[in-house]
């Protein structure tokens, strides 16, 4: 038996009213991780053309846009349009320590994944402790 949810109905009718006046980017849904000593960014752009992507770096700040757009079939009658074409846009303020020259990123089954090195700076390491109590030598010349 379907159960009537008169609040999901209301939202559903907001955002088809919202969505279709929307002039602006979309933003697109991501995760965002560290493994090993680089982050990787997955952002969700199902339906986008590859050639469409573009991943900016300036300074600090990446930035992802995309473009999707959908054929239309003058002879079709919809029924429902959910899909959306249009702009998406996501941008990044980076924090220092990262390695901005080796940024990387790849497409594969309309998820983009950003590679983001740690520069070698930022990354942990060992420091030697020198003691006081070692002999030290001292060279003398004579003239």
């Amino acid at each position: 038996m379907a159960t009537y949810d008169p609040l999901r109905d209301l939202e559903r009718f907001a955002s088809t009213i919202l969505e279709s006046g929307r002039r602006g980017p979309r933003q697109m849904p991501m995760d965002l991780y560290r493994k090993g000593d680089h982050y990787i960014l997955s952002a969700d752009l199902p339906g986008i053309d590859p050639g469409s992507v573009d991943v900016d770096i300036d300074g600090q700040l990446l930035t992802i846009r995309a473009e999707r757009t959908l054929t239309t079939d003058e002879d079709a009658q919809w029924i429902t349009r959910e899909r959306t074409s249009g702009s998406f846009l996501r941008q990044l303020s980076l924090g220092q320590g990262l390695d901005t020259e080796k940024i990387s990123a790849t497409y594969n089954n309309g998820v983009l994944s950003v590679m983001i090195p740690i520069s070698e700076k930022a990354k942990p390491r060992k420091i030697e402790i020198s003691t006081e109590n070692t002999p030290q030598q001292i060279e003398s010349t004579t003239t």
